[in-house]
């Protein structure tokens, strides 16, 4: 699962230089033998799941222990188990694999260096499965960097100026994170002696670990997309090919979601505290999200900032689980349901994304007004997806949203009626978070509806372009088309048997997170559970009409009406407030080490004159060394041959041991110059002395 995908990589991209047909044909291959592989391993994992219920790291599939280790790879080696939860998600990120390479082979028809994508998407997908399948936070952060830098491509891959800017933030944010990230493996392998995440629950016991858990949750949560990380979502999202825009915001995030369940159910499991902390930032990321997508204008764009939104709403499970009560089941069970859903939504909704680009090379919204009107099958699709995101009964979507609002009423029943003290939050805390929960979802109907609206019912304010994109009745092959619908039809078949299916599924996972007992039994259909829906749905509607039709909507001079971004600069984090920020820090950090220089060399220099004085009657060391001065004296001497044979009538006069001299003195200073600066090197040793007294402090205190 983890090095196959890899090895068919290299095999694509030889077979691509020769056919772009056989490539094509090599790594649908690929995808689907993953898949399958995929689908092997989590019958097996689930099956012994069901017999070992809450044992998950000892299970044993087939003759096989869950147990592969790689010994000696960067110094620790590299291990991999499986386990209901871990075995379902890699059958998920290998059916969108799976899914997207099918549709690539259309949506790049037109597109350049289709080799370098496909390499690298496939490398993608071998270290996406090994963060999943890694038994250790070791082997999840080499696989998770591995991700980063590999994906790092999708971002790039047009080129355009915009696509590189996005690239590069993306890469930013990927390397910060994952150094934060390496900062809090080093603290906790100090702290507990292990990274092994079967054994960090009982190591962590009595320990300080905050300082880790914090440092891992902002490497994993920066490729999770939560606030205030989440800038590169945004941007990346408009720019990438719709293909890897579904695996981003499908699968990507989810190594991050991945990494905030270890540290939330194993190394901080029960703490209410750490649950209270998580649960503000997603409560956060999910609010910023929805409003940053209500105001959107781009399809794209719009989706990628939902993205957000639905992370925040699966960071709020994840909070949850941290408290105790009967809600803890339910935060569980909804949290994991979430992610899956979340993944299925956005393959769909990034890919009908991809039929509108790859047919009009636009995603502005009055730019493609109107081209799903008379585009049944697209709209039908459309709406599987965002009637599942937007938590409409009867669509999978619903299951998982009720189950996290249910954890939070649950946990303020349990506080106002006294069974669960309130340590860390308030009712009227609890209280506000519910209504930001409901305002969310209801934002996200907004959103969705304004989409859908816009693309499927509204006509384009050009007549002529309405009517081309009325007869364009050929939009997506077969392939293309077999694939979306196959997709979109797991939403409502989820939704409309959530007992066969998602509580199935939820089952298999909850060991993973700590949950060992039986399921809390939840009727999704009465009027309790409905109510939170309804909700939703009214404050949807309303922000639909009230603002996006009525203040997101400008009427032109010829009474045509258009989409208007009200959105202002300044409130972009990073042109507004990242970039300058660290601009500065770049300006003061080389205006420190230039008046560092200044002195040391000043203090060299006067030590030369004062202290250590410089002997005139000693000559400097002559330069070079025994092979420049020996070799040197070799081609003066064929230089003096040829000049009294070869070129008797045109001699050449130049010294060529001194040359060769000057040639290794370069190479010297180009090769050593890091080396041979002191106050780069004072730098850097007062950085790691200042970071052992900060961590020596925290220590201490603790």
């Amino acid at each position: 699962l983890v090095f196959m995908p890899m090895a068919g990589a290299v095999l694509s991209y030889l077979v691509g230089r020769r056919s772009k047909k056989g490539r094509d044909l090599v790594v649908s291959a690929v995808t689907v033998l993953e898949f399958g592989m995929a689908l092997w391993l989590a019958v097996a994992a689930c099956t012994a799941e069901t017999v070992l219920r809450g044992n998950t790291e000892t299970s044993v599939i087939g003759s096989v222990g869950t147990w592969a280790i790689i010994p000696g790879v960067c110094g620790m080696g590299l291990s991999f188990t499986t386990d209901g939860f871990r075995g379902i998600y890699c059958v998920i990120a290998a059916f969108m694999w799976m899914v997207t390479a099918l549709f690539s082979a259309e949506y790049f028809g037109h597109y350049r260096n289709r080799n370098r994508y496909y390499l690298f998407q496939l490398v993608t997908l071998g270290a996406t499965e090994a963060v999943f399948l890694s038994a250790d936070l070791y082997t999840t952060f080499i696989f998770f960097e591995i991700m980063s830098m590999a994906s790092y491509v999708w971002v790039a891959q047009d080129e355009r100026p915009a696509s590189l800017r996005a690239a590069a933030t993306y890469l930013a944010v990927a390397v910060i994170g994952g150094m934060v990230m390496l900062m809090g493996l080093f603290l906790l392998y100090d702290q507990t002696g292990t990274l092994v995440i079967s054994e960090i629950s009982g190591a962590c016991e009595g320990k300080n670990i905050y300082g880790a858990a914090l440092c891992l949750f902002v490497g994993f949560g920066a490729k999770a997309g939560a606030f205030p990380l989440h800038i590169w979502l945004p941007k990346a999202h408009p720019v990438a090919p719709a293909p890897a825009s579904a695996l981003l915001s499908g699968i990507l995030t989810k190594t991050g979601i991945f990494g905030a369940l270890v540290i939330s159910c194993r190394m901080m499991a029960n703490n209410e505290q750490w649950g209270a902390f998580v649960l503000l930032v997603g409560v956060i990321t999910m609010f910023v999200g929805a409003f940053l997508a209500v105001f959107s204008i781009d399809f794209k764009r719009t989706l990628a900032c939902s993205s957000v939104s639905q992370i925040g709403f699966i960071l709020v499970g994840v909070g949850m689980i941290g408290f105790p009560g009967e809600g803890n089941l339910l935060a569980v069970r909804g949290t994991f349901l979430h992610m899956v859903n979340h993944s299925v939504f956005k393959l769909i909704l990034f890919l009908v994304a991809g039929v509108i680009y790859m047919n009009l090379h636009k995603l502005d919204l009055n730019e493609i007004r109107g081209f799903g009107r008379k585009k049944p099958l697209l709209a039908v699709i459309y709406l599987m997806g965002a009637l599942g995101i937007g938590g409409i009964p009867l669509w999978s979507g619903y299951v998982s949203k009720t189950l996290l609002h249910e954890s939070i009423v649950e946990y303020i029943h349990g506080m106002k009626h006294g069974s669960l003290p309130a340590a860390v939050l308030t009712v009227g805390n609890m209280e506000l978070i519910e209504w930001i929960f409901l305002i969310s979802g209801g934002l996200t109907i907004a959103y969705m509806c304004k989409l859908f609206v816009a693309v499927f019912l509204e006509k384009n304010n050009d007549t002529t372009v309405q009517v081309e994109f009325d007869r364009k009745k050929k939009y997506m092959g077969s392939v293309s088309g077999m694939v979306l619908t196959v997709s979109a039809l797991l939403i409502p078949v989820m939704g409309l048997f959530p007992s066969r299916t998602m509580n199935l599924l939820a089952d298999m996972a909850q060991g993973f997170m700590g949950v060992a007992h039986e399921e809390h039994v939840v009727h999704y259909f009465t009027w309790a559970n409905l109510k939170g829906s309804v909700i939703s749905f009214l404050i949807g509607i309303g922000v639909y009409f009230l603002i996006v039709r009525g203040v997101l909507m400008k009427k032109e001079a010829d009474g045509t009406t258009i989409y208007v971004n009200c959105w202002p600069k300044w409130a972009d984090l990073e042109d507004s407030w990242y970039r300058p920020v660290l601009s500065v820090l770049t300006g003061v950090g080389n205006g420190l080490a230039g008046v560092l220089d200044i002195l040391v060399d000043g203090f060299v220099v006067l030590m030369r004159k004062t202290l250590y004085r410089d002997s005139h009657g000693v000559m400097e060391p002559e330069e070079g060394n025994e092979v420049t001065h020996a070799f040197g004296v070799f081609l003066n001497r064929l230089e003096d041959f040829l000049n009294r044979s070869v070129w008797k009538n045109h001699p050449r006069r130049k010294d060529l041991e001194h040359w060769l001299v000057l040639k290794y003195v370069s190479f010297k200073e180009n090769t050593g110059f890091i080396e041979r600066s002191l106050s780069y090197g004072l730098i850097l040793f007062c950085l790691g002395l200042c970071g052992t007294l900060i961590y020596l402090l925290v220590a201490a205190l603790g």
